[in-house]
């Protein structure tokens, strides 16, 4: 009797102690882990080859003096449109007082965050050197739109993360419906600021016929709220698949209406532009043929055709499986894409000034046979230096947003 009683004292701190041991990662949250790994590797890997891009020069890229912009620009404007579009549907709901979307609020934050800050680690990697923010700081020119863009890119993010930090303890109930509404507001400005002061970097550069239009700024918002709403989209259904998020049906579908609502908006400013552009000039006229059957024409054509699919899906109930919507998603994402890749290069695609300075292989990327063979084709493609580097600040962004997510969505009970 005195041994099992003995045996049985001994069994309650061996009990106490597995109690108290730390729970396993339930098996949802180790495939978030494993992804923010996996892409933890990428970004190392592109932090790497940024250290030889900065021991060796820019002269290692595709960009030349022509075209001094490239894949790093491309992917600054495209993940600051990712960026505002998430902010601004968290958002809209709360400023306006109307029906939210359900528990996608923190996911379409987190994801602007993450978004914003691969946008201004692609700024960084387009300077050449790390040390020129310095000079952007001390020697600014607040005339620039580019110093614009920068305050209200540093500010943005500020405000994000304050955002998310209200969104959060307004969930908790330890912020009331009046200050995350102000909150919101505040953020819904910024975001659709920080886009439009974006596309006046371009839109204000009148040596440039693709680029010199007032409908640009709208047009930028328009893309970004197709490419952020199916970026949100796409993470719903993807963690409500997972078992993550809890969202309604009905939630989905008024998103997905959304989505449809900004792609058919985004094609009609497109048409609008291109029609405007072909009317009446001659220089029009050649920014147009270069798109529809010029250099430009896949990129052209597969933002058409994508986005148009991505309306079908949208429109059609049949069509609303969550794997189809996911597929209607990324096509609508890879469709804006495609048109920032259009807006840069198209930009310097057609001459402004013939024979400009000295024209050779360090002026001009593809420089063989003369002005006329650099133009006949894309005048710009990225290095293979470029795309490694731009895939680990790719990969850098989707480590912290399966971090993030890891946090955020909590899911079932760990075990």
């Amino acid at each position: 009797m005195t041994e099992n009683t003995a045996a049985a004292g001994a069994c309650v701190p061996a009990a106490k102690a597995q109690a108290a041991s730390p729970k396993r990662v339930r098996p949802r949250n180790r495939g978030l882990l494993i992804a923010g790994g996996v892409a933890t590797a990428v970004a190392l890997v592109g932090i790497g080859f940024w250290i030889v891009q900065l021991t060796g020069g820019m002269v290692q890229t595709g960009m030349r003096n022509l075209d001094s912009w490239g894949l790093y620009i491309t992917c600054f404007m495209f993940f600051v449109g990712l960026s505002a579009g998430g902010l601004i549907i968290s958002s809209v709901p709360n400023a306006f007082g109307i029906e939210g979307f359900g528990g996608v609020s923190k996911i379409a934050i987190w994801s602007s965050i993450c978004c914003t800050v691969a946008a201004i680690a692609f700024v960084v990697v387009d300077l050449g050197q790390p040390l020129r923010l310095w000079e952007l700081i001390a020697y600014s020119n607040m005339a620039s739109p580019l110093m614009w863009d920068i305050i209200v890119l540093a500010v943005y993010l500020v405000l994000s993360v304050a955002y998310l930090w209200a969104h959060t303890r307004y969930e908790a109930g330890r912020v009331s419906h009046a200050a995350i509404r102000v909150v919101s507001v505040v953020a819904l400005a910024c975001a659709v600021l920080v886009h439009s002061v974006t596309a006046w970097i371009f839109g204000l550069q009148q040596a440039h016929e693709f680029w010199h239009t007032a409908l640009l700024a709208p047009w930028f918002v328009s893309s970004a709220l197709v490419c952020g709403t199916a970026l949100v989209l796409a993470l719903a259904l993807l963690l409500r698949k997972a078992g993550r998020v809890s969202l309604a049906q009905e939630h989905v579908v008024r998103m997905v209406k959304l989505l449809a609502a900004f792609l058919i908006v985004d094609l009609y400013f497109f048409a609008c532009d291109l029609l405007t552009s072909f009317f009446p000039a001659d220089e029009g006229a050649e920014v147009v043929a270069m798109l529809v059957s010029g250099p430009l024409a896949p990129f052209f054509w597969f933002e058409i055709v994508a986005c148009i699919v991505a309306v079908v899906i949208c429109v059609v109930p049949r069509l609303r499986t969550d794997a189809l919507l996911v597929v209607g998603a990324v096509l609508a994402i890879a469709g804006i894409f495609c048109k920032r890749v259009q807006l840069l290069v198209g930009g310097f695609q057609i001459p402004n000034i013939e024979f400009a300075g000295v024209a050779d292989q360090y002026a001009i990327t593809n420089w063989g046979n003369g002005m006329d063979a650099a133009y006949s084709g894309l005048v710009y493609m990225p290095a293979g230096i470029e795309w490694i580097v731009a895939l680990g600040v790719v990969g850098l962004a989707v480590a912290l947003l399966c971090f993030g997510l890891a946090k955020l969505a909590p899911g079932a009970e760990e075990k």
